[in-house]
C-alpha cells in the first residue's frame, strides 16, 4: 500500500437552515400566534479514529468537501433537519492544523474518537422565539448562520513506543524484522525505506512494545534534504529513541550528526530516553569492533543477522520504557 502522511483539505461546513415566520390558524386569535420553528444546524466535518488504517492516502482524493446545510424551520415550532455530517476516517495519530496560522485543531489517538475540524452553522431562530408582551405577533425569523470555511492540514504522526533513528543502510529495517513480525523492504541501496514500518516486539512473560522504523535521516534533513521533514515528525510521538548505527562507520560522529538533526528539528526531542544499537557486529571477529565505542548513552553491540545480543537489546529497551536506565 502506498504510504501518505500528509493531506491538505479545503472544507466548508454546512450552513444553518433558516428559521420560519409562521402563525397558527386559530379562530378569534389574531393571526393565531407565532409558531415558526428554528432552522436545523449545518453539518460538521469530522475526523474519526480508525485503528485499521495506517495512511492518509484516501484524503488525497477528497481535497474539496462541503457538508449539507440544515433544513428550514417548520410550523408548529418544528425544528428543521440537521445537515448531514461528513465523517472522515483517519489513522490513530492524526493531527489537524489550520493551514494559514498553523493553529492546532486537535488530534485523534483513540479508536472511534471524533474531532470536529469544520463546524456547521447554527440554525436561525423561528418567530416563536421573538414573542414578547409588547410584540405578540413578530413577523420575522433569523436566517441560518454560515458554516465554517477553513483550509486544514492533516498530518499523521505514527504512534510507536520506540523509534529507530539512523542513516540510510544503518540496518534499521533488518533490526526491525529480526525482533518483530514486520517485513519491511530491505536492499543494498540508499533510502530502502521510503515509508515508516511498524512492528510489535514480543518478549517473554507476554510483554510487548511497538517499534517504528523511521526512514533514514541524512545531514541537514531538518532543512528538507533527503527525505527531510517528511518523516522527522513521526519521531515526536516515540517514548524511546533507538539510534541504529552501522558498526563499520565512525559511530561517535554519526551519533553526533543524528542528534544535531533532531535538535535542529525540535530541541526537546533529545529530552527523550535514548540508546544506541551498533549493528553489523557479525562482520567483526568475536563481535568486537576495532575501535572502542564511547558514548554518553547506553550502547549495545548487536547483529540482527546472527542474533547477537538482540535479547539484551530488547530488555534494555523495555527497562527504558518503564523508567529504568533512561539518560
Amino acid at each position: 500500500m502506498r504510504f501518505a502522511d500528509y493531506a491538505k483539505l479545503y472544507l466548508t461546513a454546512g450552513h444553518g437552515g433558516a428559521g420560519m415566520a409562521h402563525f397558527r390558524r386559530e379562530k378569534y386569535v389574531p393571526k393565531g400566534g407565532p409558531d415558526g420553528g428554528d432552522g436545523g444546524d449545518g453539518g460538521n466535518i469530522t475526523l474519526e479514529g480508525d485503528p485499521h488504517m495506517n495512511t492518509l492516502l484516501d484524503l488525497r482524493y477528497k481535497k474539496f468537501l462541503k457538508a449539507k446545510k440544515g433544513g428550514p424551520g417548520g410550523s408548529s415550532q418544528k425544528t428543521g433537519k440537521k445537515g448531514e455530517d461528513i465523517v472522515l476516517r483517519v489513522p490513530l495519530g492524526t493531527v489537524a492544523y489550520e493551514d494559514e496560522t498553523r493553529r492546532f485543531l486537535g488530534e485523534v489517538i483513540e479508536p472511534g474518537a471524533k474531532l470536529v475540524i469544520a463546524k456547521g452553522g447554527r440554525g436561525g431562530l423561528g418567530n416563536a422565539n421573538f414573542k414578547t408582551a409588547t410584540n405578540q405577533t413578530p413577523n420575522y425569523a433569523q436566517p441560518g448562520e454560515p458554516g465554517e470555511e477553513i483550509v486544514v492540514e492533516i498530518e499523521l504522526k505514527l504512534i510507536a513506543e520506540v523509534g529507530l533513528v539512523g542513516f540510510p543502510n544503518a540496518g534499521k529495517s533488518t533490526l526491525l524484522s529480526a525482533v518483530s513480525a514486520a517485513r519491511p523492504k530491505i536492499a543494498d541501496y540508499p533510502f530502502t525505506t521510503l515509508e515508516p514500518n511498524l512492528g510489535v516486539v514480543q518478549m517473554a512473560d507476554h510483554r510487548s512494545f511497538v517499534m517504528a522504523d523511521i526512514p533514514g535521516i541524512i545531514e541537514n534533513a531538518h532543512e528538507g534534504k533527503g527525505l527531510g521533514l517528511q518523516f522527522l515528525r513521526h519521531i515526536e510521538r516515540n517514548k524511546v529513541l533507538l539510534f541504529v548505527i552501522n558498526g563499520m562507520s565512525d559511530v561517535e560522529e554519526e551519533y553526533r550528526i543524528l542528534c544535531d538533526e533532531l535538535k535542529a528539528f525540535r530541541k526537546d526531542l533529545l529530552d527523550k530516553p535514548r540508546m544506541v544499537a551498533v549493528t553489523h557486529m557479525d562482520l567483526y571477529p568475536d563481535h568486537k569492533p576495532e575501535k572502542e565505542v564511547a558514548l554518553d548513552v547506553p550502547t549495545v553491540m548487536v547483529s540482527a543477522v546472527t542474533g547477537y545480543e538482540m535479547d539484551q537489546l530488547k530488555e534494555r529497551i523495555w527497562e527504558m520504557l518503564h523508567g529504568k536506565g533512561a539518560t
